[in-house]
């Protein structure tokens, strides 16, 4: 699952991926902007994205794998505990919203 996820994050328009805060956590950045992150030390590998304040409480509802953001704004962040335990649309959903979301602010 993480190469697909990662594949997926490097074919948005201008992705960019790095390891600014050491060698656990994966950042995938558009216009320097973070909309991404990947713990690389657990597996399945977390990830955390942007996300609406709304639908990161109607996410957290549903799913118990999505939980508040991992060392990030709990408002605008939300973490992915277990990438393979939702549905990959919902995934593939969540990484473009955030992409956009970051990419709308520059």
């Amino acid at each position: 699952m993480f190469d697909a996820i990662r594949d997926f994050a490097l074919a948005l328009p201008d992705a960019e991926e790095g390891l600014p805060f050491g060698d656990d956590v994966l950042v995938f950045k558009v216009q320097g902007k973070m909309f991404l992150l990947i713990r690389l030390t657990e597996h399945p590998n977390p990830l955390s994205v942007k996300c609406p304040p709304e639908r990161g409480v109607e996410l957290r509802a549903e799913y118990d794998s999505i939980v508040l953001g991992w060392h990030l704004n709990k408002k605008h962040w939300i973490t992915v505990t277990n990438p393979e335990a939702i549905p990959a649309e919902l995934l593939w959903e969540l990484i473009r919203t955030s992409y956009e979301l970051v990419q709308k602010r520059r």
